[in-house]
């Protein structure tokens, strides 16, 4: 297992990667984030009306083609544990990487929205892994999300492969086959050509060949799973984790070794991880003082978002809080909207955040060990809640 206290650090750090792993981070929309990468490519690409929110122009002036990777799982607070596997991955983020920001919850669906729709959590809509469809007591999964709701109006934001395609650039989605077409692909990366990749070998071959097809401007989308499947059910730094690790860095080896000279690769994640010890773990299924005035839990273990009874929730709020203590901060909406947490929400989203709010601290979570599949209580490493190691991603930035 890792220590989830090692903190590494890195040139050009703004003060995120010597944060404790465990202090709160704030997300840091508008030019530190998640949500600001796509812009930042596409105004390199001289995409009109593109914002280069990271600064990246200067250092790819005079490229025209530009991949984006996100690795599932790969943390900022990650990459020291991952370096004795990785050497590729940790000489980049020693030489080349600087430290970002997920958006919150610190989530796959949310983070892949974000990144595709270049704003965060707030204005697109995907709150969460899980979420209540508004109206209903039921809960949506992002993940097996198959076309009900309707993407399009559940996620209304134009994506910044639309923008890219619109302006005249090619662009290409390379991910597993299995996601062609799903709810969350549409949501995320509608506007990219899709193409179905498993695997590091036909990722890289994949990404290169959209790279290197046509003369024009080009923008190609990655994404690895592995990491985080086996931080999930593994842990951080087991041995599977480690195999995994070693997949990665083949893959940044293959795509660094074959970038066009006008070309260049973002390096990026959703997310970090850490693992929960079975001594940090609520289960609310069976503390009838959790279910009380409860009726609908969606989220995931790291942030709970409770829907409860009319006029439960200051009920609720009061005793989450006793049970759960410094284990969590508990909030109603309001007060979790008024943080900026999620960006901006309008109203037709606000009713996917739960009535209350929990957000877990250090290295606790929430379990739902009869409302949620069993497996969910048997992952090792989580993730979802604000802490720095969950937070804190790497922006990896290299030139062909």
């Amino acid at each position: 297992m890792s220590d989830p206290r090692r903190a590494p650090g890195g040139p050009g750090d703004p003060g995120l990667g010597h944060l404790g792993p465990l202090e709160i981070v704030p997300p840091r929309y508008g030019g530190g984030s998640l949500a600001d990468v796509v812009p930042s490519a596409l105004a390199v690409l001289g995409v009109p009306g593109a914002v280069d929110l990271l600064g990246l122009t200067p250092r790819l002036a005079g490229v025209r083609r530009i991949a984006v990777l996100l690795v599932d799982g790969l943390g900022w607070y990650q990459i020291p544990t991952a370096a004795p596997y990785a050497p590729t991955l940790a000489g980049l983020a020693a030489t080349v990487g600087r430290p970002l920001t997920a958006g919150f919850p610190s989530t796959t669906p949310t983070s892949l929205v974000s990144l595709g729709a270049g704003v965060a959590p707030g204005p697109h809509g995907v709150l969460g892994f899980t979420v209540r469809v508004p109206g209903t007591d039921r809960v949506l999964n992002h993940i097996e999300w198959t076309g009900d709701p309707e993407p399009l109006h559940w996620q209304p934001v134009r994506t910044q492969w639309e923008r890219a395609r619109a302006a005249g650039v090619a662009v290409t989605v390379a991910s597993r086959p299995e996601y062609a077409g799903s709810g969350l692909t549409l949501a995320a990366n509608r506007g990219g050509d899709y193409r179905g990749a498993a695997g590091v070998d036909a990722l890289a071959a994949t990404m290169l060949a959209a790279l290197a097809a046509g003369d024009g401007p080009t923008l190609v989308s990655g994404y690895h799973p592995d990491l985080d499947r086996h931080g999930h059910l593994s842990g951080v730094d087991s041995a599977p984790w480690r195999l995994a690790a070693a997949g990665v860095d083949a893959l940044l080896a293959r795509l660094v070794d074959g970038l066009p000279p006008d070309a260049a690769l973002l390096v990026t994640a959703d997310h970090g991880q850490l693992d929960v010890p079975a001594a940090h773990r609520f289960d609310l299924d069976t503390d009838p003082r959790l279910r009380d005035g409860v009726r609908v839990v969606a989220g995931e273990p790291r942030v709970r978002y409770l829907h409860v009874a009319p006029g439960a929730a200051d009920d609720v709020v009061a005793a989450w809080s006793a049970v759960l203590g410094p284990a969590a901060r508990v909030q109603t909406r309001a007060e979790a909207v008024a943080t900026g947490r999620f960006g901006p929400v309008p109203e037709e989203h606000l009713e996917r955040v739960g009535d209350v709010v929990v957000t877990c601290h250090d290295t606790y979570a929430v379990l739902a060990s009869r409302s949620e599949p069993p497996a969910v209580s048997r992952l090792v490493a989580y993730h979802g809640a604000d802490t720095a190691a969950e937070m804190t991603i790497p922006l990896l930035v290299v030139r062909g």
